[in-house]
């Protein structure tokens, strides 16, 4: 008897099973990811929640960090070749130095990522991302930007590999190179770490709403509440550069909510209640910020507080807390010159500020220095050669684009001090337009200066104006 007339039904029944075959694997995979017939997966433990931010490049809870950090301290006790372990637990120590504002968790951090290298010199891209972020966190632009290239060249599609770079190309002023990143980056990946990372570009160009927009998306996309919160902080102080006191203030008391380590969002508050007028609220919000992340910049805000209130003495205590934490920083290789730089101009000897700040423009020519070298030239008395900085930090043209009430109040009182009138009551009046509570000391003197200069005269000519 001819067997070939039951091959096609071997071949219906063979094709039958794969179908069921392929169905079970669909059904499979979708029991795996519905509640149905099974238990979810455990939620990941701190050190696992840490160890997934931190390989991602997103922020991580300080107790979950701690956790990683311990975690990974251990197991390396018995394998210390492991390389990758070296490189997250050098991560780890980066991420915890900038939530405390501890500069001694960058040495040990530097010590962690050094022995990745060295346990495996080549092809280690996670110890390379790790020392282009420890760059930044200690203000070295330049050798971020030698650690990210060199992590681009080995792993060019890993989308962590750019927000180093990006950060570093905005510290020394590259404009042109951060726009190339930030395209390639978003070109890679749409997550909340790409969207805060455009914002932060966005606002350097003045491009507020889409900042503000993009920030929004990543904070509903957020998955951790400490990276939730971060993101807020960072809203919060876009509403504070427009001068939107009540939006601010709800953003960073939303994010110490969610994270009360949040002491970005912590100092915000302060900011945002003395602008309100709630001025016992706003100095209880930078001392508790100020006590879990000691930063200079929060020491300089909390004493001109105190300055403007009339309380020098108070106000003495913070400066002196603020060269403090500089010298800490400095022994730890940290580069702090920008906000001594910015204290000494206004509050120590401006020549000394003049130094330190054309020092800082030679090794990384960003918008900030170029704001706080010119200002430290016009207290110096040197305002000729101070415009063109001023002029720098504020015209889009010139790389300036972000809208800061701070660098265009600097500019109209460099103008003023020129005797060139109209730009100087031009820009004066700006400033108080983006921010009218930008700073607690500058906003009384811009509007003085405004006073003093008064209505420009028909005679004057439109120039004036």
């Amino acid at each position: 008897m001819d067997d070939k007339p039951c091959e096609p039904r071997k071949r219906v029944r063979h094709r039958t099973l794969l179908a069921s075959v392929a169905g079970c694997a669909v059904l499979g995979g979708v029991l795996v990811l519905l509640p149905w017939g099974r238990e979810e997966p455990p939620a990941p433990d701190p050190a696992g929640r840490a160890l997934a931010a931190v390989t991602s490049g997103v922020p991580a809870a300080l107790p979950d960090l701690e956790a990683l950090a311990e975690e990974r301290e251990r197991h390396l006790r018995k394998h210390p070749k492991d390389a990758r372990a070296w490189a997250v637990l050098g991560s780890a120590r980066v991420e915890q130095g900038l939530r405390l504002a501890d500069p001694a968790y960058w040495s040990r951090a530097e010590k962690a990522l050094r022995t990745s290298l060295k346990v495996r010199p080549k092809g280690n891209a996670p110890a390379l991302r790790g020392l282009a972020v420890l760059a930044n966190a200690r203000r070295d632009y330049a050798e971020a930007r030698t650690w990210g290239e060199a992590a681009r060249k080995l792993d060019p599609k890993r989308w962590t590999t750019y927000p180093p770079l990006i950060e570093a190309s905005t510290g020394l002023g590259d404009h042109e190179e951060t726009a190339k990143l930030l395209e390639r980056l978003a070109g890679l990946r749409d997550e909340p770490a790409v969207m805060a990372r455009a914002a932060a570009v966005y606002r350097d160009r003045g491009w507020r709403e889409d900042a503000a927009a993009k920030l929004a998306d990543a904070v509903s996309a957020a998955g951790e509440p400490a990276e939730r919160a971060a993101y807020l902080e960072r809203a919060g102080q876009l509403a504070w550069e427009r001068g939107d006191r009540e939006d601010a203030l709800r953003h960073f008391q939303e994010a110490v909510r969610i994270d009360p380590d949040q002491r970005a969002a912590q100092a915000g508050q302060g900011r945002a209640l003395a602008a309100l007028g709630r001025m016992t609220e706003a100095l209880s919000a930078y001392r508790v910020a100020l006590a879990k992340q000691p930063r200079p910049e929060y020491a300089l805000e909390l004493g001109e507080l105190y300055e403007s209130l009339g309380l020098r003495q108070a106000a003495g205590v913070q400066y002196g807390l603020l060269r403090e934490r500089v010298r800490l920083a400095t022994a730890h290789g940290a580069d702090e010159e920008l906000v001594l730089g910015r204290f000494e101009a206004d509050h120590g000897n401006a020549r000394a500020a003049v130094r330190r700040l054309r020092a800082e423009w030679k090794r990384q020519p960003s918008t900030a220095v170029a704001d706080a070298l010119g200002w430290a030239l016009h207290r110096a008395g040197r305002s000729e050669e101070a415009l063109p900085f001023a002029e720098r930090a504020t015209e889009g043209t010139r790389g300036g684009g972000v809208r800061s009430a701070l660098y265009v109040f600097h500019r109209g009182m460099i103008e003023r001090e020129l005797e060139r009138y109209g730009a100087a009551r031009r820009h004066l009046r700006e400033a108080l337009q983006i921010n009218p509570y930008f700073c607690p000391l500058r906003v009384p003197r811009a509007k003085a200066a405004l006073a003093r200069l008064g209505e420009p005269s028909v005679q004057a000519g439109p120039g004036s104006s």
